[in-house]
């Protein structure tokens, strides 16, 4: 599949807010090795913006404002980490960021991870059927990852995908607005059923 409208070569940066610029350095480049590129005093004291290298010719970068508003779980982030509550963010917000990894480490990865001291969720094989996840990998499996947080809540995940998708995958037809209501409670529901089945 090709864009015919723009020539576009991946995500120049996405830019998130941090509390903390040090304990993000230390983060990112000291637990998760990306290299920091760049960094900027804003002017008039507004604040910092740095630069991570996150693969592949994408950035990862944060701004240090000295007057941003706390975090708040469930409405700047989720709550939780996936197949451990609720996934729920606000409107606009940006739920997670997903870096892609090569199959082959997928595993080794998470247990590098958690050898660092940081709390991974159980690894979710990503599938069609009704909960959308497989608590074993098979051939329906478009994509493996698992999850965990920056030191402000910030919910990363590493993921792989493990096959190629087809017109097949493109078939669901999208809700709107008006359908936001009504599938509140569904949704809810539709989630605890989901820490459940894969506790």
């Amino acid at each position: 599949m090709t864009n015919t409208e723009f020539e576009l070569g991946g995500i120049n940066h996405l830019a998130l807010v941090s509390s903390d610029m040090q304990r993000t350095i230390e983060f990112y480049s000291g637990v998760l090795g990306m290299p920091l590129i760049k960094t900027i005093d804003l002017p008039a004291g507004m604040g910092q913006h740095f630069f991570f290298d996150c693969g592949g010719g994408d950035c990862l970068a944060f701004f240090w404002f000295p007057d941003a508003p706390d975090g708040v779980p469930g409405v700047s982030a989720p709550r939780h980490l996936p197949g451990q509550g609720e996934l729920l963010s606000a409107v606009g917000s940006m739920n997670h960021v997903a870096f892609h990894v090569p199959v082959d480490k997928f595993e080794g990865y998470r247990r590098l991870l958690r050898e660092k001291g940081v709390g991974v969720s159980p690894i979710l094989n990503h599938d069609d059927s009704p909960y959308g996840v497989s608590r074993e990998m098979y051939d329906g499996v478009f994509v493996r990852s698992f999850y965990f947080q920056d030191p402000d809540g910030i919910l990363l995940e590493f993921a792989c995908w493990t096959r190629a998708f087809t017109d097949a995958d493109v078939s669901h037809e999208p809700k709107t607005a008006a359908d936001r209501t009504a599938g509140r409670t569904a949704g809810r529901t539709a989630a605890k059923e989901l820490h459940a089945s894969t506790a």
